[in-house]
């Protein structure tokens, strides 16, 4: 019997996850795949907005201004990297500067902070390197990139640390309530809670209809990105958008937190709530678009490509409340853009909800808010000699790359939830993340595995359930 669980381990489920578990409740989180943020999570801009954007008045202005506020202090207590390196938002016409304009105002509704309308000339100073056209910007130094599955892994792991549960592999196929609800999970029996939160992502209309009344419907919107080489990553320090259309943001160009490039997304409807291909046909409308926005970069520097869905609900804005017909049932759905930047402001609004719907929340008295990862690069020679005195696997680079040591692989598969996939490590401390794309560290992440979880090689997958990337020895 759980006070709380939750449905979905992408970044949304996550920081309820942690927040829940400062309190003396016994609280599990359900996840189908056999990691965390796996779904949307995984894959999108890694961007953490300002809030312009959002209509005034909207869920999604609310926490989303109310997110980005909290990211600094948070990533800090997670040891997780984030950098407020600002946005803009480029005008190339007239009408596209009154939209400008627009935007401004509905920002400082929002109470954005230190927004500001620039000319021509005030942008290219900033970024020498966008295109001649443009004719001004809306400047949002609040605006932020993150490290998006590293933030959602370290909530998880912060949490299960301050005595939360999660179960993997775990697919809901059924819910019903009495007295609590019975939450069916597939080919492992049932868990029993007092109070459900859905927050399954594309799939939160499913879980919802399982137990609710029809109301409302998530459309998975799937966006294809370029990531491009780090020896094109200090060609902006912004992150730079285009107008927004009804379609959403457009396609952006940004820095990452790690020195690469990301551009994209398109935004295509799709039926398919698993279809994360990418197209050739997406690709080439990234690349053209883009192009409005520089003609300097060198595509042939990509080194990887990816998408990722949204998912759009009917109503237009966030959807996060109880149930008026199956009380203690709380639905957080509809979670597109800006969900990463809005999410840990979610959380503390989802608590309010079970506050008043009758949960009985006590603070613990020992609570850790706090979860360290070393990053061996990041350190200084002194550090990096007396870490390596204390345990000489980080005196050993195995992903030449990102320069990835030995010491933090051992690390991430240690504090990861039972076995770990070659991505589940990549995703951790990336391994695998650099020009080669794991060519030359891949099989030696592999044997890392196996000796630390003690496991045949061909028991390692590549990233899902059965995606086993060795089959056997040859002859």
């Amino acid at each position: 019997m759980y006070d709380v669980a939750i449905i979905g381990a992408g970044v949304i489920g996550a920081s309820i996850f942690r927040e829940l578990t400062k309190f003396n409740l016994k609280v599990v989180i359900l996840e189908k795949e056999n990691d965390v943020a796996m779904g949307t999570t995984k894959a999108n801009s890694a961007i953490i907005h300002s809030g312009y954007d959002p209509e005034h008045g909207t869920l999604m202005a609310k926490y989303n201004v109310e997110g980005n506020e909290m990211f600094e202090s948070l990533c800090k207590e997670l040891s997780v990297p984030f950098k407020r390196n600002g946005s803009l938002v480029i005008a190339f016409n007239e009408e596209e500067m009154e939209l400008l304009k627009k935007l401004f105002e509905n920002g400082i509704k929002n109470k954005v902070k230190g927004l500001r309308l620039l000319n021509k000339e005030e942008v290219l100073l900033k970024e020498p390197n966008l295109s001649e056209n443009i004719l001004g910007a809306l400047y949002a130094p609040t605006g932020g990139i993150v490290g998006p599955f590293e933030y959602t892994i370290a909530l998880i792991e912060n949490g299960i640390e301050n005595g939360g549960e999660i179960k993997l592999s775990s697919e809901v196929i059924g819910i019903e309530k009495d007295d609590t609800f019975k939450i069916k999970i597939k080919d492992k029996g049932v868990v029993e809670a007092k109070y459900l939160i859905n927050a399954a992502g594309v799939y939160s209309d499913k879980i919802h209809n399982m137990i609710c009344k029809e109301q409302f419907e998530i459309t998975p919107i799937r966006g294809e990105y370029y990531v491009i080489d780090k020896n094109e990553g200090k060609m902006f320090e912004h992150t730079i958008f285009q107008c927004p259309t009804k379609l959403g943001k457009g396609v952006l160009v940004t820095p990452t937190v790690h020195g690469n490039l990301i551009v994209g997304p398109n935004a295509e409807t799709i039926e398919d709530k698993d279809s994360v291909k990418t197209t050739s046909k997406g690709l080439d409308y990234i690349k053209e678009t883009a192009s409005k926005t520089t003609n300097k970069i060198n595509f042939r520097n990509s080194i990887r490509n990816f998408s990722g869905l949204r998912a759009h609900s009917d109503n237009g804005d966030f959807i996060i409340e109880e149930n008026e017909d199956i009380k203690g049932f709380i639905d957080v759905a509809g979670m597109k853009s800006p969900g990463l930047s809005a999410a840990p402001a979610i959380a503390i609004g989802v608590l309010d909800i079970l506050k008043n719907a009758g949960l009985n929340m006590s603070r613990k008295d020992n609570f850790n808010p706090n979860r360290e990862q070393i990053r061996f690069m990041e350190l200084s020679l002194e550090e990096r000699a007396e870490i390596i005195k204390k345990d000489s696997k980080y005196g050993r680079i195995i992903c030449r790359c990102e320069q990835i040591t030995e010491g933090e692989i051992v690390d991430a598969i240690k504090r990861s939830f039972g076995t770990i996939s070659l991505d589940g490590v990549k995703r951790r401390c990336r391994p695998g993340m650099g020009r080669c794309q794991g060519g030359f560290c891949g099989p030696r992440v592999q044997e890392i595995i196996s000796r630390e979880l003690n496991i045949p090689l061909e028991n390692i997958v590549l990233e899902k359930d059965g995606s086993y990337i060795l089959t056997g020895k040859s002859r």
